[in-house]
């Protein structure tokens, strides 16, 4: 099991915590928590749906904890170019070292203005499209409506779309 879905756990985990090391933690403590709470699964749902469920609560709750022990922020590493979800690892090795820095610069630019959302819509929209979950999956992880998933998604694109559209019009 953990061969089959170690890639699916971490990236989702890195995706909300947007650090490498804490979402390798959070990816073990994820199988922990799948192996001791299996008898949980109902089989309501696909095992994969469960799972993501698990490692976002996980995330979330990581995050929650590492929000209240600095009130001031948090940064998260996005630079690593050793992590699955950074784009630089998709580029061609025929790219030129201006074409990776714009890409990671883009980068950057998206993962702080995912920051900015508020914790559903970046949840739901991470799913989505970082993850290519289907809206009916998005409802069994986050137990949500069909229709709270689509307005939540469709507010993240709107809040995304006005935060980098003033973003560049700054530039």
């Amino acid at each position: 099991m953990v061969e089959r879905y170690s890639d699916l756990v971490y990236s989702t985990a890195y995706a909300i915590v947007q650090n490498e090391l804490d979402a390798e933690d959070l990816t073990q403590e994820c199988f922990v928590e799948i192996t001791s709470a299996i008898y949980r699964f109902k089989g309501d749902s696909k095992l994969s749906t469960w799972m993501y469920r698990i490692v976002t609560n996980l995330a979330l709750y990581h995050l929650r904890s590492k929000k209240r022990k600095k009130r001031f922020g948090f940064l998260y590493s996005i630079d690593d170019s050793e992590n699955k979800l950074n784009p630089i690892n998709n580029l061609k090795s025929a790219d030129t070292p201006f074409q990776v820095l714009e890409q990671k610069e883009k980068s950057k630019i998206l993962f702080s203005a995912l920051n900015q959302l508020p914790e559903n819509q970046r949840i739901a929209f991470i799913l989505h499209n970082m993850e290519q979950q289907s809206y009916k999956e998005i409802c069994e992880i986050m137990e949500l409506s069909l229709s709270a998933v689509e307005s939540l998604i469709f507010r993240a694109k709107q809040n995304l779309r006005k935060q980098l559209e003033e973003l560049y019009h700054e530039k």
